[in-house]
């Protein structure tokens, strides 16, 4: 008797479109955009719809916007989460997609995946009381609990997988260049 695992993910379309970009490597350069527009206090709106990918310019279907701002223990307004907790959702949606793709790739059904993440932050850094200290996390922890048809050393390498090919992992964790300018 044969099973079908069905996580949610075309992973033929992910496969197809990686060999026809092997080809044409100019069509896998994309420019991913947002668009932050300040509020009042320490607040803002991000919009993301449009971006560059193979070859041309894209859309979302819709236009995403997402509120950040400071909590009232900041003498903020508290009207969106923190930049830096952003970077958090950035990391753990990335990674959780990554295992349900790999997942399904491999032919493991998954019942559950919950990630947990953890930044450790000391923010003396942002607000200049100590030059020493840096101005982001210290570490960020991530912990799965994935309920799946897998053993436990399928689902870590799962989870391993995952983390090779994250591209929010990447940038975490290796040197990117970043410019800052005024126009």
């Amino acid at each position: 008797m044969t099973t079908s695992t069905d996580n949610g993910v075309n992973v033929q379309a992910l496969l197809d479109a990686r060999e026809v970009l092997k080809g044409a490597p100019e069509a896998a350069q994309f420019t991913w955009r947002a668009q932050s527009q300040w509020k009042n206090g320490v607040a803002s709106t991000t919009k993301v719809q449009k971006f560059f990918g193979l070859g041309a310019e894209q859309n979302h279907k819709a236009e995403h916007a997402f509120d950040a701002d400071h909590p009232e223990v900041f003498a903020a307004t508290d009207e969106g989460i923190t930049p830096i907790e952003y970077l958090l959702v950035g990391l753990a949606s990335c990674l959780t997609a990554g295992v349900a793709s790999v997942a399904q790739n491999r032919g493991i059904q998954l019942r559950s995946v919950e990630a947990t993440l953890e930044g450790h932050h000391d923010i003396r850094g942002i607000l200049g009381a100590d030059s020493d200290v840096r101005n982001g996390f210290n570490d960020i922890k991530v912990t799965f609990h994935i309920d799946a048809d897998a053993s436990k050393q399928e689902i870590e390498a799962l989870v391993a997988q995952s983390q090779k090919r994250s591209a929010v992992f990447d940038a975490l964790t290796n040197p990117t260049d970043v410019t800052v300018e005024v126009a």
